[in-house]
């Protein structure tokens, strides 16, 4: 399993960081910049390969690459010529560094609407209006007053019109309390509450769940759960007197009673069933599970726009959550880095290419989203490092350029600390 997950990691980076930097080599290329080197990786060379003025290179360290172009730095060697990175406009140099974040979202909707096409798999549910069908125990929502039969009608004074208004206005991540409105037996009431994240990467929200149930996909034969009568097509319902909605917590409800008989509470045929098998040791039982989904087809068209309608959805969240950083209702206790990654690419990849791709595509849309921001190192940094030089219409020395790139490197390298630290304690510690 470690194999085959550093495999899907290995290959999910690799795409994403060829794409980056190919933006960055094919502006150059196209306006006349000389290209040195172009690297997958950082540090030593393994693989090197020369065409013309360019080396191509497989470098041992894989967590990013770069493009080396003539006359790029003013440490460099520089002749002059028209050929080299600052020989060229404000604008041309503009167009180079932000090519690699442009290509990283371009690939972000390509992939999507790739996806899409083929079929788009949507919650049933989040068309529904948004009406309250279980309160997880303990959570922000049942503390806070939240019940059953509760029809939200707002969250932050953002109205809720479906399930999918709802699990949007809480996709980025808030940590301090905000408004939520419900409409209880014709009576609008109000209620103060937070954002809730589990320990588990898969679940965000404030602790309120629509009335839905996993389906029984398949039954292992001769396991536990075939002894004890369970049959595709089941709808469970609940185990150990816990209501379950989604399939990671059925799991996880499961696994809690290894080699205990519990009792699996399933809907078949109208009428709610009570079972008794006995997970394994592994917290088992031997089912395939699925959530309440459906299908729609939407054509090449409808899924170009699908896929930009998620994206910009998707922008708006990642954004959000940036902007939470520095107002401080973001906690950096929730950003995830390189090791969660990975575990989540393992999981994507053993799942299926469907949940692979669209995997491959937020992640790559983070990427350019972040490489845009106005932090030194970053490509961003470098084009604000542009328009300051442009808008005081001279360049700044070579020594606050470096001291300004060496405090980004810092503040990156804290970063990676960080979101580093977060990976274990939530994966191996918690």
């Amino acid at each position: 399993m470690m194999a085959e997950t550093l495999l899907a990691f290995t290959v999910l980076l690799g795409v994403l960081i060829f794409v980056h930097e190919l933006g960055h080599f094919m502006m150059a290329r196209r306006l006349g910049v000389r290209v040195l080197t172009f690297s997958l990786g950082f540090g030593p060379k393994i693989v090197r390969v020369r065409r013309g003025d360019t080396e191509y290179c497989l470098s041992a360290v894989p967590l990013g690459g770069y493009v080396k172009m003539a006359g790029e730095t003013p440490e460099a060697e520089r002749t002059g010529r028209p050929d080299e990175f600052l020989s060229r406009s404000k604008l041309a140099r503009f167009q180079i560094l932000v090519m690699g974040p442009v290509m990283n979202i371009v690939l972000a909707v390509v992939l999507t609407a790739a996806v899409f096409a083929f079929g788009a798999d949507v919650l049933a549910f989040q068309d529904d209006p948004p009406v309250v069908g279980v309160v997880a125990a303990g959570s922000p929502a049942e503390r806070a007053g939240i019940r059953a039969g509760d029809r939200i009608l707002s969250i932050a004074g953002q109205p809720t019109a479906t399930w999918e208004d709802v699990y949007r206005s809480i996709g980025a991540g808030r940590t301090r309390q905000f408004p939520v409105a419900v409409l209880r037996a014709g009576e609008s009431i109000g209620f103060l509450t937070k954002a809730w994240t589990e320990d588990e990467l898969d679940v965000a929200g404030f602790g309120v769940m629509p009335d839905v149930s996993p389906h029984v996909v398949q039954v292992m034969k001769g396991s536990p759960a075939d002894l004890a009568g369970v049959r595709p097509g089941d709808l469970v319902f609940s185990v150990e007197g816990e209501r379950v909605v989604f399939q990671s917590r059925l799991m996880r409800a499961i696994s809690k009673h290894a080699n205990r008989r519990i009792t699996l509470t399933v809907k078949r045929d109208g009428r709610q069933i009570d079972l008794h098998p006995t997970p394994a040791a592994n917290g088992r039982i031997g089912i395939s599970t699925g959530d309440a989904l459906k299908v729609v087809q939407p054509g090449l068209l409808g899924a170009a726009k699908m896929s930009l309608t998620q994206n910009i959805e998707f922008s708006r969240v990642i954004l959000r959550t940036l902007g939470g950083l520095l107002t401080r209702k973001t906690s950096v206790s929730e950003l995830s880095g390189p090791i969660a990654i990975a575990q989540m690419s393992g999981q994507a990849a053993a799942t299926g290419l469907r949940l692979y791709l669209l995997l491959m595509a937020l992640i790559s849309l983070n990427l350019g989203l972040i490489n845009l921001l106005p932090i030194p190192v970053l490509d961003g940094g470098h084009i604000l490092i542009l328009a300051v030089e442009g808008i005081g219409r001279r360049d700044l020395s070579a020594k606050v350029k470096e001291k300004v790139l060496l405090a980004g490197f810092a503040a990156l390298m804290i970063l990676m600390v960080t979101v580093i630290y977060n990976d274990l304690a939530r994966i191996f510690w918690r």
